[in-house]
């Protein structure tokens, strides 16, 4: 376990009174940028009382967020409000005070670098003068700013298959964040999905372990850099601690009740990998319970296993009043005190957010019943943050600098790249597309709730400037207008719910001479439209089809035997199999951030060639789930009544606009060793058609027989390469023993000898594999369970 300040060590820290220390001249050691951040944060904490330690636990929302909420909720919508938040009998005035007397460690919320300076003016006049950490929901940009880069949701970067995209994209949203004053993105979401109803998908990276956990430490290291010291850096978070997106109802905060097996083989990779491969330094807890144990009260996960057996070195926040929730919410707790109790002692470090949690963990310290060495070990992780990131030589920003770096042109690029890299195709009837380049006056009709507005950027994205935003019809419009095309659209219904049977008949009306019909559909996750949001957080779904009468429009335009192409724009997926049955064309672009309008009529009009691939399963309707790709070998040995058992769309499909010959896989040896070991896949792919593309060749491996199930195959590696046409490339693909292992029946992790397969294609489906095998020849320990 690699603590600052041994457990030991703590305990021995005197606690005068307040009194004595406020009494004694302040040693101002801790101000020398000179010394080792332990030996600044060691003299600090020696002059601080009790009641200043427990305040750096303390997050309050910003002043201005608090006058908003305040005109827009009452307070009997708070609690189930994950959104907005104030202090029923405090002002924005009282907080002010507060952070002036030094009682607030940490704000989040704050959206303007004019109002992270006033908090941290404020912060400075109190008696140790000790800076605020400042927090954001930094998803995939820095969206609640106005006027920053939004790149593409979580689950549109894991349709690149991309890493280095990713985490270049994150290391400019540190930027972003640091020139607007803040210093730590609540991301990245690592749950792996398991049930698509779950209105958070589109912040996850999909239902694989791997990916997850790839393009987790992607956003980990783009953001904290090697360990986030210095200027341009950021602490990331990663969220949920656990398994909150297999909700036994599919809907946010609900119960999850799954064995201790599927934690750790499903939900736990990508956390362990965020820590020991990526030295993430927070965590947030997470709304749901897993088998009645409330994660904000669960030791076992906190301490025990990410802590004393994972070495997380960083600290835990809460997610939003969580820990009141134990009580109020999951009644495991009499009251906000207890359930206080039962959080900060199981390891919880950091309340989100408001009034009592000081006062009632200073009262559980003096009671005797809550350690004071969790109260130290909880302030120093804090404080060597504000160390680290500089805010002691300066917690201000430069006002006018955010101008400047806020979607720049290097940040644009990026976003643009991923766009374009994220865009699936999933059919292409008779190469309708790419549209000629010839348009010789024939007309593109474009209808459909996220065809002309902001729908596009996502969740925890605030509005943004219209200058800054491509819209689907917009981006088509300038293109095609190049390409010598007529393009109209028609507002047939600017959110599915306002899709109306007029709308749908004069938009056939108009339909009537156009050549192609492109029909921009999908679901809302907008983070400012609550009252028409389709899904997102706390937006979930009953059913994978589109919302309103989308179907009815989409019939109205197939009903005219015109070529209908199909854009969804959703961070959820659509389960349409008899919409896409009879469309010419259907591609995903998911929620593909400012540039989704450029990047989409690219694709349309072949200045891009498609390569996205599903980082999900596509079911052909909600009955099918759970299904994902991972499943274990008697998930379908028998058969539904009424629905096949095949999915609409494999995990890691996407056609292109050329064709790709993938060889058989060649292994750099047949046996597999020690711990140590790593043996290299080598995949031939060929462009055999007559346009330059970009394929993402994909490992699977099997454990053939083992003395627990496992599933029939999982992605171990991945590698998207670019080929012009009729070039050839060896892909080679290495795997070292993480693909090979798993937890025995003691949980110690290993790999059991015997024979793997190993799988190679452009898909998860096994019409789309070649297979080879190795042999693991001895049993190997990699990690035996301490617990």
């Amino acid at each position: 376990m690699k603590l600052k300040f041994k457990k030991h060590y703590l305990s021995l820290l005197v606690v005068f009174s307040t009194a004595a220390i406020h009494a004694q001249k302040l040693d101002k050691t801790y101000r020398n940028a000179g010394l080792p951040v332990e030996e600044r944060v060691a003299n600090l904490m020696s002059q601080m009382t009790l009641e200043e330690k427990v305040y750096q636990m303390c997050q309050y929302v910003g002043l201005e967020h608090m006058k908003a909420a305040e005109s827009k909720i009452s307070p009997e919508e708070l609690e189930k409000n994950d959104a907005l938040g104030f202090y029923p009998g405090m002002r924005s005035d009282d907080v002010a005070r507060l952070t002036e007397a030094g009682k607030i460690g940490s704000f989040l919320h704050v959206v303007t670098p004019e109002e992270a300076n006033k908090l941290q003016k404020l912060a400075q006049k109190s008696r140790l003068a000790i800076p605020l950490l400042i927090g954001i929901d930094a998803i995939h940009g820095n969206g609640l700013v106005n006027g920053s880069t939004i790149y593409p949701s979580p689950i549109t970067q894991a349709a690149t298959f991309d890493d280095a995209l990713i985490k270049e994209g994150s290391k400019q949203t540190a930027a972003e964040m640091r020139a607007n004053g803040m210093h730590w993105s609540f991301t990245p979401n690592i749950d792996v999905l398991r049930d698509p109803r779950w209105g958070r998908t589109g912040e996850t990276y999909g239902e694989d372990p791997y990916l997850v956990g790839n393009m987790g430490i992607a956003t980990i290291t783009g953001l904290q850099g090697d360990d986030f010291t210095g200027a341009e850096n950021v602490i990331a978070c990663a969220k949920h601690l656990i398994a909150g997106s297999s909700s036994i109802n599919g809907l946010n905060a609900s119960p999850t009740d799954v064995s201790k097996r599927t934690l750790f083989e499903i939900f736990l990779p990508p956390y362990r990998r965020a820590v020991q491969e990526a030295n993430v330094y927070s965590i947030m807890a997470a709304h749901n319970e897993v088998a009645g144990m409330p994660g904000h009260m669960d030791k076992f996960m906190m301490t025990d296993l990410m802590r004393d057996r994972w070495g997380f070195d960083g600290f835990y926040v809460s997610d939003w009043n969580d820990v009141s929730r134990i009580a109020i919410w999951h009644h495991v707790a009499r009251d906000f005190k207890e359930a206080i109790l039962f959080s900060v002692e199981a390891g919880m470090d950091m309340n989100m957010h408001g009034p009592l949690f000081d006062q009632y963990v200073i009262e559980l310290v003096n009671e005797g019943k809550l350690p004071v060495d969790r109260v130290n070990e909880a302030c120093e992780k804090i404080l060597t943050a504000k160390f680290k990131l500089g805010l002691f030589e300066n917690p201000f920003v430069d006002e006018q600098k955010a101008k400047a770096v806020n979607f720049s042109e290097a940040h644009q690029r990026n976003a643009l790249e991923q766009s374009r890299k994220a865009i699936t195709l999933l059919k292409n009837e008779k190469n309708t597309l790419p549209l000629s380049k010839s348009g010789n006056g024939k007309k593109i009709f474009i209808t459909g709730p996220n065809a002309d507005n902001q729908t596009t950027l996502g969740d925890w994205v605030s509005p943004q400037p219209e200058e800054n935003v491509v819209t689907m019809f917009e981006g088509i419009k300038h293109l095609g207008e190049q390409n010598a095309y007529e393009v109209e659209f028609f507002d047939s219904g600017d959110r599915s719910k306002e899709i109306t049977p007029a709308n749908i008949k004069n938009a056939a009306a108009k339909a009537q001479d156009a050549d192609y019909i492109v029909l921009v559909l999908g679901e809302n996750s907008f983070r400012h439209d609550w009252s028409r949001k389709t899904t997102g957080e706390n937006i979930d779904r009953a059913t994978l089809k589109l919302s309103g009468n989308q179907l009815q429009l989409a019939e109205a335009m197939l009903e005219l035997n015109k070529p209908v192409i199909v854009i969804y724009v959703s961070g959820s997926p659509i389960a349409e199999p008899q919409l896409e049955e009879q469309a010419a064309a259907v591609i995903n672009t998911w929620e593909a951030g400012a540039f989704a309008g450029q990047a989409t009529a690219e694709a349309l009009f072949g200045d891009l060639n498609p390569g996205g691939k599903l980082p999900l399963t596509i079911p052909r309707s909600v009955g099918q789930l759970q299904m994902v790709y991972n499943h274990k070998p008697t998930a379908y040995i028998h058969k539904y009544n009424t629905e096949k058992k095949v999915p609409l769309h494999p995990f890691g499909f996407g056609l292109s606009y050329t064709s790709f010959k993938l060889g058989a896989p060649q292994l750099s040896k047949a046996t597999f060793d020690s711990a140590t070991d790593a043996v290299t896949v080598s995949v031939e792919v060929t462009n055999t058609g007559k346009l330059a593309g970009e394929e993402v060749v994909q490992v699977y491996v099997r454990d053939e027989v083992s003395s627990f199930t496992r599933p029939i195959k999982e992605l171990k590696g991945y590698k998207r390469v670019s080929l012009e046409a009729g070039e050839t490339k060896t892909v080679e693909i290495p795997l070292d023993a993480d693909a090979f292992a798993f937890y025995d029946r003691d949980y110690n992790y290993v790999i059991e000898p015997g024979t793997f397969s190993i799988m190679t294609g452009n898909s998860s489906a096994d019409k789309d594999l070649q297979k080879t095998s190795l042999e693991a020849t001895q049993y190997l320990m990699l990690e035996k369970n301490p617990l």
